[in-house]
């Protein structure tokens, strides 16, 4: 008996598929009540957030999501069935973290309710083992990029090529001079050559993309790539919960630290997530830099692998992995496209009268999945895969590099966005 073959797409394009057929389904007429989650009081909450009728349409919601989310599994190769079985807990998780955000006193103190899925993914990851296949069948990836996919259809594409063209050009300056400055530091401090091309790849470009990008560049070790990983995610919780505090108590403009967040920040969720807290402005600017620099990932791959097998280093002499131009296409981030053409759609194809009609059902289910993204987060982040390591000279290499970036990147966003 011979096995089914699975559909393996790769993850960006099958965020795409999934982007466009929700916007589809929106622009058809699907446009599904957006649950209530704002209370002040006890009895506010069991009068609005917890009535019958509100229950429904976040059960509705589910429905969706569930079978976006099964597809997404599907035509990635994944486990329908372990997609299927993980799913309610992290949505279940999702809606507790969306009620306690939706507390006005939690609103006046301008926490979003990504900190509080992540905080509850946190603690029940760190005090409780969650199995293997739970882990494993979590989408994070998938979850954010579908989010950035539907972010698009709010942002107007005259702005995308104002900030794009700024983004890039900080994009190019950041990445130049921080990943020049993280070699050099991971090289003085006699770091292995692997970890180092990771380092200075996820610090300078996009965090995890970039270094999981950097390791098939090189075909470097997967325990070295997910020890990476992991200095990524970690650092970049506080970056992403502290720096907008740092942004308004300096009284920075939005456009600037939009800007600082995107260009910083290793991970496109939290950038996502830290630009929320900030205003409309910031969020879109810092996505559209975060783009920007995502959009070099494919070039500074073929950059590498060049490098890396041109060099005398044993692992770059194979000649079957000569590099190609193929790289870039293979490395560009796909989920980019989905975005432009979005945009593209409601700045020049939808009226006005349409958009104001779908904006709201989009823009909540573009929320909704950021917000599961990061409860997945924080189900799959475990302090002791980074502590638990015996050497911290890369970890400290990497916090020292990552101080660089903050800085060159705030003084360069002065300059292009104040």
């Amino acid at each position: 008996m011979s096995e089914t073959k699975k559909l393996n797409i790769h993850e960006d394009w099958v965020v795409v598929i999934l982007g466009a057929l929700t916007i589809i389904l929106t622009l058809s007429g699907l446009l599904l009540p957006v649950p209530v989650f704002n209370w002040s009081s006890i009895a506010d909450l069991t009068s609005s957030v917890l009535t019958a009728s509100n229950l429904g349409y976040i059960g509705l919601q589910f429905i969706l999501v569930i079978i976006i989310a099964a597809l997404g599994s599907f035509l990635t190769g994944k486990s329908v069935k372990s997609a299927v079985l993980t799913f309610p807990s992290v949505y279940v998780l999702t809606m507790i973290a969306l009620v306690l955000a939706g507390n006005s006193q939690v609103k006046a103190l301008n926490l979003e309710a990504v900190i509080f899925s992540l905080a509850i993914g946190l603690a029940i990851s760190n005090f409780f083992k969650l199995p293997e296949w739970f882990k494993s069948a979590l989408s994070t990836e998938l979850f954010v990029k579908i989010g950035l996919v539907l972010l698009g259809t709010s942002v107007i594409f005259s702005d995308v090529l104002k900030a794009g063209s700024l983004g890039l050009i900080q994009a190019l300056v950041v990445v130049l001079s921080v990943w020049y400055f993280a070699f050099w530091l991971c090289k003085k401090m006699k770091i292995d050559d692997e970890l180092t091309m990771m380092i200075s790849s996820a610090v300078s470009i996009c965090g995890v993309s970039a270094a999981i990008a950097t390791s098939g560049a090189i075909k470097g070790d997967s325990k070295k790539l997910s020890y990476v990983i992991s200095m990524v995610l970690i650092t970049a919780i506080p970056m992403m919960i502290f720096m907008p505090y740092i942004a308004a108590y300096f009284h920075f403009p939005q456009a600037v630290t939009g800007a600082w967040l995107g260009g910083s920040i290793d991970t496109t969720g939290a950038v996502v997530a830290s630009g929320s807290l900030v205003g409309e402005e910031a969020l879109k600017i810092s996505t559209i830099v975060k783009f920007s620099q995502n959009v070099l990932l494919g070039i500074a791959a073929f950059a590498i692998s060049v490098y890396w097998t041109y060099t005398q280093h044993p692992a770059g002499k194979d000649k079957e992995s000569k590099p190609t131009l193929k790289v870039i296409w293979e490395r560009f981030p796909k989920f980019v496209i989905g975005f432009i053409a979005a945009s593209l759609l409601f700045s020049f194809f939808i009226t006005p009268e349409v958009n104001a009609e779908v904006k709201g059902s989009l823009k909540n289910l573009q929320g909704l999945w950021f917000v599961l993204a990061f409860t997945s987060i924080g189900l799959e982040t475990n302090f002791a895969d980074l502590f638990g390591k015996n050497s911290k000279k890369p970890f400290y290499a990497f916090l020292i590099a990552q101080g660089f970036n903050i800085i060159i990147t705030l003084i360069i966003a002065f300059i292009l966005f104040r």
